[in-house]
């Protein structure tokens, strides 16, 4: 979706249970997210140093931070935008042809994603200049 904006970016809520044993959250394919789940995988232990810094030409996320908080930093090639994600109930929802940043992790942070794709390195624009010509700018 050469397309996209930072505009089809959106925080949305995931399902919570509470009782007295704590929290339960359930994300279901096709009722609380838009694609097929093919992947997951989870980022900890992040150094200082900033994750991200790509898009992806077909994939779509779901990123959460389980524990802790992340900024994820969302670019169309003209505007930016960052989402602070803190909140285990809360998900940030990324089509495919936005550049994404992540910074400032907390200690102890986990950020998990949900993918629409397996792995495939094609894929993945990891040039910004490469991600303008994309964009068609």
């Amino acid at each position: 979706m050469k397309h996209t904006t930072i505009d089809d970016c959106r925080i949305i809520d995931i399902r919570k249970y509470t009782d007295n044993r704590g929290y339960l959250s359930v994300i279901e394919e096709g009722l609380d997210i838009p694609f097929e789940i093919k992947r997951v995988y989870y980022l900890y232990l992040v150094p200082e140093a900033a994750r991200g810094a790509h898009a992806h030409k077909k994939l779509q996320q779901l990123l959460i931070a389980t524990s802790g908080s992340v900024d994820a930093i969302m670019d169309d090639g003209q505007n930016k935008k960052t989402f602070h994600l803190d909140k285990p109930w809360k998900g940030l929802l990324i089509p495919s042809g936005l550049w994404r940043d992540l910074e400032n992790f907390s200690g102890g942070a986990v950020l998990m994603c949900l993918a629409s794709e397996k792995y495939n390195a094609d894929d993945y624009i990891r040039d910004y200049k490469v991600f303008l010509k994309f964009k068609g700018q």
